[in-house]
């Protein structure tokens, strides 16, 4: 059957008149990442860097990511749940060091840095306090791409992952706390929020960063008597606003501190200095000064403490008594609810790893992303953070010059 050219001209010319699908153009993805989730061997550190939905979530845009056996296990994270999350499940340790971006929670060991191939990027905390010269020497020998996660900088200039670990650091020592002065056996049997007719227990926090922000928040919410301390009056003013509601505050008078935690039940010692070790704010005299079961969190122990009779302790073995004062001083509190902390992080790290792919890799993101920058502390070998190279003494370049020539 023949159709007339009439009748097909004038059907082609209705169809153009009717509404079309819309041809929306898609993005072309630039690069596929290599990423390797090793399982963290430092002592007593239970976080994992991506949680499955993370996984899920990268796998699905396109990036492979290969993780070792039993990483989330101490996060209650299973093989199976990353399995099907689709990483690649890896037996051989050696396997993960592969990858072209290694992404792990605690710095890399020696033995860790020997299974790298080289030329890759590494992801992780940096713990200027521990970092031996000889790991950074073996880094820079391998032309790695270092980035501190606890150095990249958000839109606003903050440090998104401080701020989160600090958030947890801070409302978890006031549960820790809880715990201590109700402890069936070694507690002073003291609920940390009163109840009517009865007075409830003081909380004396020291320090108006995002630590103490966060402690202050759950002692008011558990109902204690709160009273914060700290030098910078407009930290104080801060966090005032912030609450949206009145709480004692005071600069470091060592009077009114002496008085305020000769009184306490809880003490959180939540000091942080920008380098350097904290400043020792509460002394041993103080300490002597307090009731009998009373409580100190020294949040601060990472960076050396801001009580005197600190020291430092684990979570297998968290207390110790002086003074008939309960002493808590744990470095790494985030490690106590790790599952919670792995979200957190995985909220943080999943977009930049989007970023990083869409942008076509590492390189692209450190040129583009003034934020992600500031956490370069080596760039393919040179070590570009001028703190590392003053305190090891070691030849440093900053990573804006070197950008320069990218």
């Amino acid at each position: 059957m023949k159709t007339n050219p009439d009748i097909l001209k004038a059907l082609i010319k209705e169809s153009g008149l009717l509404p079309q699908v819309e041809m929306l153009e898609i993005k072309k993805k630039k690069g596929s990442l290599h990423i390797g989730i090793p399982k963290e061997t430092t002592f007593q550190e239970r976080r994992v860097s991506l949680a499955p939905e993370a996984v899920s979530l990268l796998v699905s845009n396109g990036h492979r990511v290969k993780i070792e056996t039993k990483s989330g296990e101490n996060s209650n994270f299973t093989d199976n749940e990353y399995s099907e999350a689709g990483a690649e499940i890896c037996y051989d340790p050696a396997e993960i060091y592969k990858c072209d971006i290694i992404f792990k929670v605690a710095p890399p060991n020696e033995e860790e840095v020997e299974m790298m191939s080289g030329g890759q990027t590494l992801i992780s905390a940096l713990q200027l306090s521990v970092q031996p010269k000889e790991i950074l020497q073996k880094l820079m020998q391998k032309k790695i791409t270092a980035i501190a996660w606890d150095y990249i900088q958000d839109e606003d200039g903050s440090y998104p992952v401080v701020r989160t670990m600090g958030e947890i650091a801070g409302t978890t020592s006031i549960t820790i706390a809880a715990e201590l002065l109700s402890n069936f056996e070694t507690g002073k049997g003291v609920m940390l929020g009163g109840i009517a007719g009865v007075q409830p227990a003081e909380v004396v926090i020291l320090g108006a960063g995002i630590v103490g922000e966060y402690a202050v928040r759950a002692a008011m919410g558990l109902g204690a008597s709160v009273r914060l301390f700290d030098s910078s009056l407009s930290r104080l003013r801060r966090l005032q606003n912030n609450l949206g509601r009145r709480v004692f505050t005071s600069v470091l008078q060592p009077k009114v501190l002496a008085k305020s935690i000769k009184r306490a039940d809880v003490v959180i010692g939540a000091v942080r200095a920008p380098l350097g070790r904290t400043p020792c704010i509460v002394t041993e005299e103080m300490i002597e000064e307090m009731k009998p079961g009373s409580v100190i969190i020294d949040v601060s122990i990472d960076q050396g403490g801001c009580v005197e009779t600190s020291r430092v302790t684990n979570h297998k073995n968290p207390t110790f008594v002086k003074h008939g004062v309960v002493h808590y001083c744990v470095p790494n509190i985030a490690s106590r609810v790790p599952r919670t902390a792995s979200f957190a992080l995985s909220n943080i790290f999943a977009p930049i790893l989007l970023e990083m792919g869409n942008k076509g890799g590492c390189k692209e993101l450190i040129k583009d992303d003034k934020g992600f920058r500031s956490g370069v502390y080596m760039y393919k070998g040179t070590l570009t953070s001028e703190v590392l190279g003053k305190v090891f003494d070691l030849k440093y370049k900053s990573i804006e010059l070197l950008m320069l020539g990218m």
